[in-house]
């Protein structure tokens, strides 16, 4: 993982504070190009999207998760020392509760991969 905005960035989505994540990873995707402003733009996607539901708004949860889980495919099954492939299948699993009009109980944490190659 780079930087400590990204890590602080990571932080906040493990303490499940998505909107702070939210602004906390902006700064680090704004002066970015290429192959990691799209990567950071996905995680962007998901914590719009797991504020979304934490304000119980399902529908733009699912809108912001679908699109976040469509840039994050790209960068399975690790990226920047992430394991991307676990948060994939954790968000697909909020999302099909989401979408189920269901309450999410809980939400994914970033895992750093072991081993990891960096895209």
């Amino acid at each position: 993982m780079r930087g400590e905005s990204f890590q602080r960035a990571v932080q906040l989505f493990n303490n499940r504070e998505f909107f702070e994540c939210h602004e906390a990873l902006e700064e680090v995707w704004m002066p970015e190009r290429g192959a990691r402003r799209l990567f950071l733009q996905g995680l962007i996607h998901l914590t719009v999207g797991f504020h979304h539901s934490q304000r119980g708004n399902l529908e733009g949860a699912s809108r912001q998760l679908r699109k976040g889980l469509y840039k994050l495919n790209a960068y399975l099954p690790t990226c920047e020392g992430i394991d991307t492939a676990r948060l994939y299948q954790e968000v697909l699993s909020v999302l099909d509760r989401v979408e189920a009009g269901g309450v999410v109980a809980g939400y994914p944490q970033i895992h750093t991969s072991s081993g990891s190659s960096s895209q």
